[in-house]
C-alpha cells in the first residue's frame, strides 16, 4: 500500500486544523454526591472495556453512537473523561413498526390472534421506549445537585460524554439448548399511555423538592405514566427510568426526598437498580444476563445483599428468570449420569427482549418446519450467474428458511435468486438495512408499510419469498416483527456477512441462527474482487496484509496527530481523490471511530462543510446543499441532502424522496453526513472511502470495526493512519465483545422437538 503525493498543507486557515473537539466531561458527579457507590470509580470500573463505545441513537444523541444508538445506527467510541459509571445515550434499537392486526376482526384463528396480540404488545413496548427517549427540554438556571444532574444529562445527550461501559466483559454466552417455550395467552390491546394535562406540572413539583432539574419533568411523566408524581415521590429511584440519569444522581435525589430513610439496601432502590442494569446491558447487545454477573454489578453499587435484591425483583415480576441446561443439546448422557439433574445456568432479562426472542424462535421454527411446497428450480439454477448463486437457488427451492453467508460481492446472489423466483411467478421482496435502490426496500419501510408489497387481510406480507440483506443488523425486536409477518408456506432468506459490526439493538440474531444450525446454510464462494477485496478478506481472518495496488486502489496516509488527520482528510476528499480517480467529492465518504474528539465526526464534518459547502448554518446549523444523516427512528441512519427550511421544518432530499423534519426534531434527528461512524455506514457502499484513524481512537478499534469500515469502499480506499501498531493489533487480536442471548438455545430446543415428532 503506497502513499500518494499530496499537496502541502495550506498556510493559514485550512479547515480542520485545531478545530476539533476534545473529550469533555461535564456533569461528572461531585464526590460528595456519589451516592452509595463503592470507591474506585463505580461498578463499571471493572466491567468497562478499554475501548468504551459511544452509543448512537440520535444524531447529536438525545440518546446513542457506534454500537448502535438511535441516531447513528451504531455506537462509536469516544475517549472517556472519567472512570465513573455513566448512563449512555439511549440504545439504537430499531423500532419495529409492524401494523397490528385489528383485534375486533371476526373469525380470527388462534394463530392469527396470537400474532395480533404479539404485535400489539410489541408496539406498546416500542411506544414506551420512544417516550423514554424523548428529547429533554431546556432547563432553568440551576445550581448544586440540580445543576450537576442537568449538566450530566445534557453532556450525554449532546455526545460530549461517552456511554456507559456496563457488561462489556460479560461472560461469553454458552449455547445450550433451552426448553421449548410454553404457549402464551394473547394479551388484550394496550391503550396508549397518555400524559394528563397537569401530570407534568405535578412531576415538576416533585423534582423541585428533590433538587432535580425541572427539565426532566416531561420525560419522567411520559416514562412513568399515570400517577407519575406519586410514583416518583414514593420511589425516587424510579427517576432511573429517564434516559441519561445515573444511579449516583438518583441516590442524591432520593436522599433529598426521603432523608435518612434512603439507605443503600432499600428495596425500592435495589429494584430500580436491577431494571436499570439490565437496560444498560441491552445497550451493549445483551438480551439477558447471567445471575452472577447481575449480582456482582449490584454489589458494586453497594447493595448489601445482592442475591436477596435480585430474588425480590424476580418475585415482583420486574424481571424474568430463565434456566438453560448446560449440557449440549442432543448429546447422549454419559454412563452413570442417568437420573442426575442436568446443570443449568440462570439468566435474568427484561420482558420486552424475552418476549421478542421467544416469538422470533417460534416464527423461525414455524418457517423451517412447516414448509411443504418444494419446487423444481433446476432450470433456473442452471442459468444462474455463478455456482454459489445456483446453490442458493437450489437450497431455497426446497426450504422455508435459509441462511446465506457472504461478503459484498455475494450480494449479487440473492438478486439472482429473486430473478429466478420472479420468472416462476412468485411474489418476491428484497429488504436491506439501508436504502439500496429501486430493486430493494428497507426493513423499516417494509415493517411500517411505507415500502414493499403491503399486507394481506391477516396482517402478513403479501409475498412468497422474502430475502433480508444485512441480516447481522437485525436486533431481536425488529427480527421478531419481521418473521411474525411472513406467512406460512413462504420462504425467508437471511443473508449477510458475519464479519461486520453487529446490530445496534439487543441480540445477535444472524449469529444465533447460524450457531443453532436451525436451517440450511449456503456459504458463498464468490470472493470480493481487487486489492480492496483482498485487503478486507485478510482482515476478516485476522491478517492486515500489504496488498498490491498498482492503480492506487488502497492508499495509506500517515499522520502525526489529530489536527493533521483532519487536514489531510479534507485534502483527500476535496482534491486528491477527485483529481486522481475522477470521483466527485460528493461520492467520497469519510468514516471515523467516534463522534467526539479532535478527529471525530463533529470535527471532520465542520472542516468538510467549511471547505465543500460553506455557509452560516441558518437552518439550525444547516444550509442548502449540506450532506446530512437523517435518523427517522432509533438505529436508522439515512443519507440525505438539505434542500430548504420553512415553518414546517427542514426539507431534505433522501434518494429522490422529499422528507420534512419538524423544527423541534432537527437538532436530535439530523447531523452532517460527510463523515459518519462505521455503524452508520453498515449496509452502504461508496465509490471512494476515507477511513480516519486518529491516535485517540486506538482503543476503539476492533477486527469487526476495521472490516466494516474498509469494506465500504468500491473503487478506492484511503486510510488516514495515526494509530501506529494499534491497527494490526486490533485486526489480529481484538475480537467482538460477546453478547449474552437465548435465541440459539431456544432454536435448538425447537429443532430437537420437531425432530422427535412422528411424521
Amino acid at each position: 500500500m503506497e502513499a500518494p503525493a499530496e499537496p502541502q498543507a495550506a498556510a493559514d486557515g485550512e479547515p480542520g486544523t485545531g478545530s476539533g473537539e476534545t473529550p469533555a466531561g461535564p456533569g461528572a458527579a461531585d464526590p460528595d454526591e456519589a451516592g452509595y457507590e463503592a470507591p474506585g470509580g463505580g461498578p463499571d470500573s471493572e466491567l468497562r472495556s478499554a475501548a468504551a463505545e459511544d452509543e448512537p441513537t440520535e444524531p447529536e444523541p438525545a440518546a446513542a453512537a457506534e454500537s448502535g444508538r438511535a441516531g447513528d445506527g451504531g455506537p462509536e467510541a469516544e475517549p472517556r473523561a472519567a472512570a465513573e459509571p455513566e448512563v449512555g445515550e439511549s440504545p439504537a434499537e430499531p423500532v419495529a413498526e409492524a401494523e397490528a392486526a385489528d383485534p375486533a376482526k371476526p373469525a380470527l384463528s388462534e394463530a392469527a390472534a396470537e400474532l395480533a396480540a404479539q404485535r400489539i404488545e410489541r408496539e406498546r413496548i416500542a411506544r414506551r421506549k420512544a417516550e423514554r427517549e424523548a428529547p429533554v427540554d431546556a432547563g432553568a438556571k440551576l445550581s448544586g445537585k440540580a445543576a450537576d444532574l442537568l449538566a450530566a444529562v445534557r453532556a450525554v445527550e449532546s455526545g460530549a460524554k461517552p456511554p456507559s461501559g456496563y457488561f462489556d466483559e460479560a461472560p461469553a454466552p454458552r449455547r445450550p439448548a433451552a426448553p421449548a417455550p410454553q404457549p402464551r395467552t394473547p394479551v388484550a390491546p394496550a391503550a396508549p399511555a397518555a400524559v394528563a394535562p397537569g401530570a407534568v406540572e405535578e412531576v415538576r413539583a416533585v423534582l423541585t423538592r428533590g433538587g432535580a432539574p425541572e427539565a426532566l419533568a416531561a420525560e419522567a411523566a411520559a416514562a412513568l405514566g399515570e400517577g407519575a408524581a406519586e410514583t416518583l415521590a414514593e420511589n425516587p429511584w424510579r427517576l432511573l427510568s429517564v434516559a441519561a440519569v445515573r444511579p449516583t444522581q438518583a441516590d442524591g435525589f432520593a436522599r433529598a426526598l426521603l432523608g435518612p430513610e434512603a439507605g443503600p439496601g432499600d428495596e425500592r432502590r435495589t429494584g430500580a437498580l436491577v431494571g436499570w442494569l439490565l437496560a444498560q446491558a441491552a445497550l451493549k447487545g445483551h438480551t439477558a444476563l447471567e445471575a452472577p454477573v447481575l449480582r456482582s454489578a449490584l454489589a458494586q453499587y453497594a447493595v448489601p445483599d445482592p442475591a436477596e435484591a435480585l430474588e425480590a425483583a424476580i418475585a415482583e415480576g420486574a424481571v424474568l428468570v430463565f434456566q438453560e441446561p448446560l449440557g449440549q443439546q442432543g448429546a447422549e448422557p454419559a454412563e452413570g449420569d442417568a437420573g442426575e439433574e442436568e446443570p443449568v445456568r440462570i439468566l435474568v432479562g427484561l420482558e420486552g427482549a424475552a418476549m421478542a426472542e421467544e416469538s422470533l424462535a417460534d416464527g423461525l421454527a414455524r418457517l423451517a418446519n412447516t414448509f411443504d411446497a418444494p419446487a423444481d428450480w433446476e432450470k433456473a439454477a442452471g442459468a444462474a450467474p455463478s455456482p454459489s448463486a445456483a446453490e442458493l437457488i437450489r437450497t431455497v427451492a426446497g426450504h422455508g428458511l435459509t441462511a446465506h453467508i457472504g461478503g459484498e460481492a455475494a450480494r449479487a446472489e440473492p438478486f439472482a435468486l429473486l430473478a429466478a423466483a420472479g420468472e416462476l411467478g412468485l411474489r418476491t421482496c428484497l429488504a436491506a438495512h439501508a436504502p439500496g435502490g429501486p430493486d430493494s426496500v428497507t426493513v423499516a419501510g417494509l415493517l411500517s408499510g411505507a415500502e414493499g408489497p403491503g399486507r394481506d387481510a391477516d396482517g402478513q406480507f403479501a409475498l412468497d419469498l422474502l430475502v433480508v440483506l444485512d441480516a447481522p443488523q437485525l436486533d431481536v425486536e425488529t427480527a421478531a416483527a419481521l418473521v411474525e409477518s411472513v406467512p406460512d408456506g413462504a420462504r425467508l432468506v437471511l443473508s449477510g456477512d458475519p464479519g461486520v459490526l453487529g446490530s445496534a439493538g439487543a441480540g445477535r440474531v444472524f449469529a444465533d441462527v447460524l450457531a443453532a444450525r436451525a436451517c440450511p446454510q449456503v456459504v458463498s464462494r464468490t470472493p470480493d474482487p481487487g486489492p480492496i477485496g483482498e485487503l478486507v478478506s485478510g482482515v476478516g481472518i485476522g491478517e492486515l496484509n500489504q496488498v498490491d495496488a498498482p492503480g492506487k486502489e488502497v492508499v495509506i496516509v500517515p499522520v502525526r496527530d489529530a489536527a493533521e488527520a483532519v487536514h489531510r482528510t479534507v485534502q483527500l476528499v476535496a482534491e486528491s481523490v477527485p483529481r486522481a480517480f475522477g470521483i466527485p467529492a460528493d461520492s467520497v465518504q469519510v468514516i471515523t471511530p467516534g463522534h467526539g474528539g479532535s478527529a471525530g465526526t463533529r470535527a471532520l464534518n465542520a472542516a468538510l462543510k467549511e471547505r465543500l459547502n460553506p455557509g452560516p448554518g441558518r437552518f439550525g446549523g444547516f444550509d442548502p446543499g449540506d450532506r446530512v444523516v437523517h435518523v427517522p427512528s432509533p438505529g436508522r441512519a439515512e443519507p440525505a441532502r438539505v434542500v430548504s427550511a420553512d415553518a414546517q421544518g427542514l426539507h431534505l432530499d433522501r434518494a429522490g424522496v422529499r422528507v420534512v423534519v419538524p423544527k423541534e426534531q432537527v437538532e436530535s434527528r439530523v447531523r452532517h453526513g460527510w463523515a459518519v461512524t462505521a455503524h452508520q455506514a453498515v449496509g452502504a457502499r461508496w465509490p471512494a472511502v476515507v477511513v480516519v484513524l486518529p491516535g485517540d481512537a486506538a482503543q476503539a478499534l476492533s477486527r469487526e470495526w476495521v472490516y466494516t469500515a474498509f469494506g465500504r469502499a468500491q473503487r478506492h480506499l484511503s486510510v488516514v493512519h495515526g494509530v501506529d501498531q494499534a491497527l494490526p493489533h486490533a485486526v489480529a487480536e481484538v475480537l467482538p465483545k460477546p453478547r449474552t442471548t437465548r435465541l440459539t438455545g431456544l432454536l435448538k430446543a425447537l429443532v430437537a422437538s420437531a425432530a422427535q415428532q412422528p411424521e
